[in-house]
């Protein structure tokens, strides 16, 4: 994991979950903002799901928790994690360790680690516990959810600011 863009493209960060309905757009579209807020220019982020159908919207409780920060899921559309969509990234942040193993699968290990893991420094290591997904939650669970995302994704910018310039 130790991938520094050229100088003629971006550095590519994807985000996966199961059905990419909840976790990971939640995670993009905090990245997305942080990004923003730092002004690195030079990141594309995208989320993907192991078991997700094309074209689903997020789901309402994420839209929900998103937009009570101010950031926008309406326009969502879930994509399925492909063989392309995973050896394109630079770096692979899964929500569990079931998603990692997919990953793993698809040949895109070396550059994947569990989202705790990686904000947590310890990505050669497995950490029990991932993100929790609230999928048919209540409001509280895809907010709660939504937080440890925000902290997170706070961590893991900290830790890829030396490989990104702005």
């Amino acid at each position: 994991m130790d991938n520094h863009p050229s100088e003629s493209r971006s550095f590519r960060l994807l985000f996966v979950c199961t059905g990419n309905t909840c976790r990971s757009p939640m995670a993009e579209v905090i990245a997305r903002h942080r990004l923003s807020e730092l002004g690195w220019g030079r990141v594309e982020v995208e989320s993907a799901g192991v078991g997700a159908s094309d074209g689903s919207p997020a789901s309402a409780g994420a839209v929900r928790a998103a937009g009570a920060r101010g950031l926008d899921l309406s326009g969502h559309s879930s994509r399925r994690l492909t063989l392309e969509r995973s050896a394109s990234a630079d770096l692979i942040l899964t929500m569990s360790d079931g998603h990692l193993m997919r990953v793993i699968e698809l040949g895109a290990g070396d550059q994947a680690a569990m989202i705790t893991s990686f904000a947590r420094r310890d990505a050669g290591r497995s950490v029990a516990s991932g993100v929790p997904d609230p999928i048919g939650g209540p409001d509280e669970e895809y907010s709660e959810t939504f937080d440890l995302l925000d902290d997170l994704i706070e961590r893991v910018l900290e830790r890829l600011e030396p490989m990104i310039e702005p």
